[in-house]
């Protein structure tokens, strides 16, 4: 389910998920394509880790690369679930294709 929530945004960010949602910062933005599939990918994967240790994990290793990095987007860019996502958001039928706990191959790229 795609909801509208324009103030829940900070700066550039323009959707998110919360299982079993998707929330996008304006209603124009339920057209683009990509930026759902992004999310939906997000939805897969915090469904196959039964949502609470996807939050926990995504937290972690967040907390981890922005120690790295000392740049917290730069982080955020290199999160496994993140780049599983920006690499694969193009392909619409990337959710029904890919395999379980996809995003591990990401995780030391």
């Amino acid at each position: 389910m795609v909801l509208v929530f324009k103030h829940f945004f900070y700066k550039n960010y323009v959707g998110l998920s919360l299982w079993p949602f998707i929330f996008l910062k304006n209603d124009a933005l339920k057209n683009d394509a990509v930026l759902v599939n992004h999310e939906k990918i997000h939805l897969k994967q915090q469904q196959e880790l039964l949502i609470l240790p996807f939050y926990v994990l995504y937290i972690f290793e967040w907390l981890l690369r922005s120690l790295y990095y000392l740049d917290s987007y730069r982080a955020y860019q290199n999160i496994s679930f993140e780049r599983e996502a920006y690499q694969n958001e193009r392909n619409l039928n990337y959710t029904s294709e890919r395999r379980t706990f996809g995003f591990l191959k990401y995780l030391f790229y």
